[in-house]
């Protein structure tokens, strides 16, 4: 199956750089670029992508405010932005994964980080760069309550999976480190947002950290 991929960034050197990137798969196909936030949100609206390949910075609205838009709370049918940056400050990812990101890549990523990254998203995953998941998860947990004073409507095996999923294991890896079914930690992934009333594994890894439920958290 083709990945449909929408690129929204200001620059045309950027787009075509991606485009290239993603377009040496066989398996992925740049399907529109937009020049600008609105663009895209009108684009993606229109055409439906598979996975949204979106910057930071873009003239007449952002990055944050498109990844609202398409992928935000309320959203109907929402769509799977991936915030590709640049700019690495805790502000950004906090508002794109609050916003309904399902993942976030900084442009000197590489190649590969940046496939994988689109896949992942396809298949339900979320990926963040490696060099910078730990430092911005941690400042979700900035100004997160202590432990113990916030309930947590979750079971004793949910709380393994939120715990996984924060420390960025795929389903995969984490019905091996349980010794479950993956349909099973679908299931779990399904149920723990429901309760949470997030929209995506992001959202629960976010859960965790705000409330302090990782090692080191």
């Amino acid at each position: 199956m083709t990945i449909r991929v929408l690129i929204a960034d200001d620059q045309a050197l950027i787009r075509s750089g991606l485009r290239l990137i993603l377009e040496d798969q066989p398996d992925l196909e740049v399907i529109a670029e937009a020049v600008d936030g609105v663009d895209a949100v009108d684009q993606a609206r229109k055409l439906r992508p598979d996975v949204c390949l979106v910057d930071i910075r873009m003239p007449r609205i952002d990055g944050i405010e498109v990844t609202r838009s398409l992928a935000g709370p309320g959203v109907v049918n929402p769509l799977r932005v991936i915030v590709v940056t640049t700019f690495d400050m805790d502000e950004y990812v906090y508002g794109a994964l609050r916003g309904g990101a399902v993942g976030f890549i900084l442009k000197d990523a590489g190649p590969t980080l940046l496939v994988e990254a689109v896949r992942a998203a396809h298949n339900g995953d979320a990926m963040v760069s490696p060099s910078i998941t730990l430092r911005l998860l941690n400042h979700l947990n900035a100004t997160a309550p202590p432990p113990g004073t916030r309930e947590i409507p979750l079971s004793d095996r949910e709380l393994e999976v939120v715990r996984a999923i924060a420390l960025g294991r795929t389903n995969q890896q984490i019905a091996a480190e349980l010794f479950i079914s993956l349909s099973t930690v679908k299931s779990h992934n399904s149920t723990i947002q429901s309760k949470l009333g997030v929209g995506n594994r992001v959202g629960i890894a976010a859960w965790a950290w705000e409330n302090r439920l990782v090692e080191g958290s």
